[in-house]
């Protein structure tokens, strides 16, 4: 069985090698380990190409469904390599090395959200983006009220979350046109006790979908608003 993907088309300020992001390929190796095989090149008009070989796939049931729900998570896989390089490093306090002071990660068609890497934290700002305006509005409150609960529920063990209408300080020299977001911009400090052991994934599924996250609540708030 083969299982081709293609990825977003990146954004000027993002860096892909190959077609596809920095760690792409050891994130795939060791999420499925011997049940997929890269194939090199890949299929015309994808940015990767695997041959699955489901004959390997683990006896025992939960371990499958497990497996299989990885592969289906192909491209969350993909997209969010170069986080858990950075957070995987984050758990050691260290930077990986050739990293850049800002690293600009592409999440969905030609945008981005930043990482900046430091030892003992990694501050992570999504420029939020959304083409109806009606979403635009019911996003920019939604994101308004979810840093506000955050900060009010007594969360003390969860990353700090802030909001701002306007670029953060550590988006300094980031491009313009990159720093389009007309929901505001959100920030996460990541320290290393937020991805100590099985932290780890949790958090870099977590920011991997965060757009999503957002996205599908605006789409609740606007289904009630249109039911009362």
């Amino acid at each position: 069985m083969q299982l081709s993907m293609s990825l977003p088309t990146p954004p000027p300020e993002t860096v892909f090698y190959d077609g596809l992001p920095f760690g792409a390929i050891e994130a795939i190796k060791a999420t499925y380990g011997l049940i997929a095989q890269i194939l090199d090149p890949p299929k015309d008009g994808y940015n990767l190409t695997m041959k699955l070989n489901l004959a390997k796939l683990p006896e025992d049931e939960e371990e499958e469904h497990a497996l299989l729900v990885k592969v289906a998570s192909l491209r969350e896989v993909v997209l969010g390599a170069p986080l858990r390089v950075v957070l995987k490093h984050l758990a050691s306090k260290t930077v990986a090395p050739g990293i850049d002071e800002l690293v600009a990660l592409v999440h969905r068609p030609k945008e981005s959200f930043f990482l900046l890497p430091e030892a003992d934290k990694v501050t992570i700002v999504f420029p939020m983006r959304f083409s109806d305006s009606t979403d635009t509005v019911l996003a920019t409150s939604f994101l308004q009220e979810f840093v506000e609960a955050r900060r009010t529920a007594g969360l003390n063990n969860a990353p700090p979350c802030f909001w701002s209408p306007s670029p953060p300080p550590e988006l300094e020299g980031v491009p313009t046109q990159a720093l389009s977001a007309n929901a505001g911009f959100v920030t996460f400090v990541i320290f290393p006790r937020h991805v100590e052991g099985r932290k780890l994934d949790r958090t870099v599924w977590s920011l991997s979908t965060f757009h999503a996250y957002v996205s599908y609540h605006v789409k609740v708030k606007y289904v009630f608003f249109r039911f009362i």
